[in-house]
């Protein structure tokens, strides 16, 4: 049986002077369409006398226009735009994140991270751009369709191959990109179909300006204090709100709230918000899903300082027994759904606090990285849910080991101390190039758990031995890597470049901290 248990979000530059590394090719036929990303690390650019804040930046991009191959034909600012800017207070590190435009439209992937450290020197960049050369597009910059064209042949494709659709989870739009399809830029408009009905559908599409043509398409969601007792019978608490003489599950004490929700076995969402007139609760699948929902919720605030997944209290809402015997859990862009299993495979999806860290932090990732859900970044994205997810409770190094096969104790979707024990490679070599599961990106999610667990834990792993600095430094990192570092196109390369790089802002260069990070990636074959 084939042990993928499917989520959803929506799911790095040329060689530097000091330290660099650029990533193999990607596929010609992945959503970001042949882009190379590339890094620059480890330089400690300093700017000229008198230049602050952002000019540095400016400053330091110009310095490096040659290796770009940016900004010849067209100025710099015309071509990139800083879209936000945050300082770290644990670091002192402000980091900046920037999107590539031509011709006043954004490029598809064209998003970067550059670094300045406390004492005001850039110290790396990530991400992906389009040079001056690629910036020609074969047509032309204005649209021969419509957003409304667009939408509709992205509807009209799913119906065929599925039935009528029903009701938009989020209100469809099409946005213009400048795309690289098959190594040549084009106009496209990228687009999301996400229904529940006639199943739950969550696919992005790229669709061509010029005729309205599917340049490619790719499923994001994949099948695969009150009291009350939980689906494994443990007694928690929690909180609540009354409502008159009746008892509601919500919580609006944490954010903009808490609110869990049945759809009664039917597949309308968000269905029926839970209420209870002794407040003493029943129901274990939403007793778990609301509990464990607060657990999350406050694992990132005490932990990161993190107001829900969107940083600003973003109301983090659930609904339990969708649909019947469904044996899938999954973020929808808008909220958490769980099903309650056909009690062979799986038991309620709710009753494992790691489905719900691991599902919320895609939300969280959809926040800032935003990685995109296909090969390698769809692999990092998989498995940064698992690490923190897993982080939560951090008691074993098991995915999903509670819900599982009820009859088969011991076991579990993955391991992150022994990814082979669930067909997943533990090292780069061994990873899966094909194009099932969006191009491996829960088998392939097994490599960077396992560099995860080396640090976090320790080990010899293929002759690479590590010394584990503990989890809740490995995980201050990885939580680093993802909400500053990584860019929608980050690979392996990438998260090790920036692994490091986090790792040094917290602890310094030559920290026991950068030699776990540096040895785990070499023990699992990311150079």
């Amino acid at each position: 049986m084939l042990k993928v248990w499917a989520s959803i979000i929506t799911g790095a530059f040329l060689l530097g002077s000091v330290q660099g590394v650029q990533a193999a090719p990607q596929d010609q036929a992945a959503p970001f369409g042949g882009f190379a990303p590339k890094l620059i690390t480890g330089e400690n650019w300093s700017a000229p006398q008198g230049v602050s804040g952002e000019e540095k930046i400016w400053k330091y991009l110009e310095s490096k226009q040659e290796e770009f191959q940016i900004g010849k034909v067209v100025d710099l600012k015309t071509q990139l735009k800083i879209i936000e800017q945050t300082t770290d207070e644990n670091t002192g590190t402000t980091h900046y994140r920037l999107q590539q435009y031509v011709g006043g439209v954004p490029v598809y992937g064209g998003i970067q991270t550059i670094h300045v450290n406390k004492e005001g020197q850039v110290t790396s960049l990530f991400g992906s751009l389009l040079p001056d050369q690629q910036q020609q597009v074969s047509k032309s910059l204005t649209s021969q369709i419509s957003e409304a064209q667009a939408i509709a042949v992205a509807q009209k494709d799913t119906e065929a191959a599925v039935g009528k659709l029903g009701e938009p989870q989020k209100t469809p739009k099409a946005d213009l990109h400048v795309y690289l399809h098959n190594g040549q830029p084009v106009l496209a408009y990228v687009t999301e179909v996400n229904v529940l009905e006639p199943e739950a559908i969550r696919t992005r599409y790229f669709i061509s300006a010029e005729d309205g043509s599917i340049l490619f398409k790719y499923d994001i969601l994949a099948h695969a204090t009150g009291t009350g007792k939980g689906v494994l019978g443990d007694t928690k608490t929690f909180t609540t709100t009354q409502s008159g003489s009746s008892y509601q599950l919500k919580d609006t004490t944490r954010g903009q709230g808490i609110v869990t929700y049945s759809a009664g076995n039917r597949t309308s969402l968000p269905g029926t918000l839970l209420t209870s007139s002794s407040n003493i609760w029943n129901d274990g699948a939403a007793v778990d899903a609301h509990a464990y929902t607060a657990k999350v919720y406050d694992y990132y605030k005490n932990k990161f300082g993190r107001n829900s997944i969107d940083g600003r209290g973003f109301q983090l809402k659930s609904t339990v027994h969708y649909s019947s015997r469904y044996n899938n859990a999954f973020w929808n862009g808008v909220q958490m759904v769980y099903g309650d299993g056909d009690g062979v495979t799986f038991i309620p999806f709710s009753a494992d606090p790691d489905v719900i860290g691991h599902e919320l932090t895609h939300g969280v990732t959809e926040h800032t990285a935003g990685l995109e859900y296909y090969g390698e970044s769809g692999a990092l994205n998989e498995s940064i849910s698992d690490i923190i997810g897993n982080a939560i409770d951090g008691k074993n190094w098991l995915i999903g080991d509670l819900i599982y096969t009820p009859n088969t104790p011991g076991d579990a979707l993955r391991s992150m101390e022994n990814p082979k024990l669930y067909n997943q490679p533990d090292r780069y070599q061994d990873r899966y190039t094909g194009p099932s599961d969006n191009g491996g990106v829960h088998i392939n999610s097994g490599i960077n758990n396992k560099a995860f667990y080396l640090i976090a834990q320790g080990g010899t792993h293929y002759g690479v031995t590590v010394n584990g600095i503990g989890r809740d430094a490995a995980v201050q990192i990885f939580y680093k890597t993802l909400i500053h570092y990584l860019t929608p196109t980050s690979n392996f390369s990438a998260i090790r470049a920036a692994a490091i790089q986090a790792a040094t802002d917290l602890y310094g260069a030559n920290s026991a901290q950068v030699n776990a990070v540096k040895k785990a990636y070499t023990a699992v074959g990311v150079n």
